[in-house]
């Protein structure tokens, strides 16, 4: 239904930095907490998709680690996928707040399969926020004709939360750019038909980072690209993380963003609009866990009552309860603010680190009160655990997020 309305020009739901849904309701209603109808008729369709297609074959994907090719495609389908992609692309042109509430649905169904859904809005929104129309017709389009991949690769093995010290290069050679080197922990990275790529074009080692690294768009199939093995992480084990490295690749200037030396601005000021969908994943994930939590404390007994009548049971699961709602409140204010045009920055890290950190603390305690059932792999709490770990990692470590916190916190005084 999303895709065909996209085909046709019709605006099914959306928003957009101009016209957000608190946009709209601060004129109509001032500040309230109400979904649109279409808001609540693609969440809906997210979540049936999530309970009845990904909850059941999860458990399989996360044994074998399989890229969740069918699922990917089904998405495709039903436009949960590429949401943030413009109408005039292809696109359906949701804003933020509305991929957010996408993204939890999905989340609650398999974080391992919403991290590859939602690494390719990663890898597509330095093009979305700083391609011209030539790039963004091109590589976006291409993405609302079929179900391809795209990938972001900024991370190298020497070089995750201190960005400045990336060493990949690229040396301008005419009409062409020369890059080498090697990227780590690439979501997507054997699987994307394009890369967003982040090297240093400036040889000076004292340049500052505003001004040493340049964006790229690669293609995956470049003579010298060459992706390594699937790496079998700890949790999210459907999802394809991968090292890539960069051999005399050839990339032509037509696929430099914006220019030489704005590549760390674009790469960083892509996160202001991915990190509130990472933290809706986060609580998509600590609300499963509640609720199976739940479900569980409602059947299990001890001393011949339910276990959730016990009040250290019940205060877990009161504990738990209001973690995943400030989680939800604070994905949606950041998503919000972007969507409005304001920076979201402050609002972002909050939120990214908040929902990383409870995601983890929930499913923690999920386990608890399944005791020694939630050991083990029969029940769906111990992956649920394994899962919530790269929250606290991936597109920005919780410290990071403090430290951005702090700064943004801190300028206000200082001003």
């Amino acid at each position: 239904v999303l895709r065909c309305g996209a085909q046709t020009g019709m605006r099914l739901h959306g928003t957009s930095a101009k016209s957000a849904p608190g946009a709209l309701n601060t004129v109509q209603r001032g500040f309230n907490f109400d979904m649109t109808d279409q808001q609540k008729e693609f969440q809906d369709m997210a979540r049936k998709f999530a309970r009845e297609e990904i909850i059941p074959v999860a458990p399989h994907y996360d044994k074998t680690g399989e890229y969740p090719v069918p699922l990917i495609q089904r998405a495709w389908e039903l436009g949960l996928m590429n949401s943030h992609i413009p109408e005039d692309c292809g696109g359906v042109g949701l804003g933020i707040f509305d991929a957010c509430l996408i993204t939890e649905e999905i989340a609650y169904g398999c974080t391992g399969i919403q991290t590859a859904i939602e690494a390719n809005s990663l890898g597509q929104m330095p093009v979305i926020i700083a391609g011209n129309d030539q790039q963004r017709k091109k590589y976006l389009g291409r993405m609302t004709e079929e179900p391809l991949m795209c990938a972001y690769c900024v991370t190298e093995p020497g070089a995750g939360s201190d960005v400045a010290g990336i060493k990949t290069r690229a040396e301008r050679k005419g009409d062409e750019y020369i890059i080498n080197g090697q990227k780590m922990w690439i979501t997507n990275g054997g699987k994307a038909n394009w890369y967003f790529l982040l090297a240093r074009t400036n040889p000076d080692p004292k340049a500052p980072a505003g001004k040493a690294f340049t964006g790229f768009i690669v293609e995956a199939d470049t003579p010298g690209v060459q992706p390594g093995r699937k790496e079998m992480n700890m949790g999210q084990r459907c999802s394809d993380t991968r090292g890539i490295t960069f051999e005399d690749v050839r990339v032509p200037k037509e696929n430099v963003l914006i220019g030489e030396g704005s590549g760390f601005k674009i790469a960083m000021g892509a996160f202001d609009k991915t990190r509130p969908p990472v933290a809706a994943g986060a609580t998509g994930l600590a609300q499963r866990a509640l609720d199976e939590a739940t479900k569980y404390a409602l059947e299990r007994k001890t001393f011949g009552k339910l276990i959730a009548e016990h009040q250290a049971v019940s205060f877990l699961l009161a504990e738990m309860a209001m973690k995943v709602e400030l989680a939800r409140m604070a994905y949606q204010r950041s998503a919000w603010e972007v969507d409005e045009g304001r920076r979201n920055t402050y609002f972002a890290s909050i939120a990214k680190a908040f929902a990383g950190d409870i995601a983890n603390q929930v499913a923690s305690d999920a386990v608890q009160i399944f005791g020694g059932n939630g050991f083990n792999s029969e029940y769906p709490v111990e992956k649920l655990m394994r899962d919530a770990k790269i929250y606290q990692i991936y597109e920005g470590t919780a410290q990071i997020q403090r430290m951005i916190i702090a700064r943004e916190h801190l300028g206000k005084f200082m001003q």
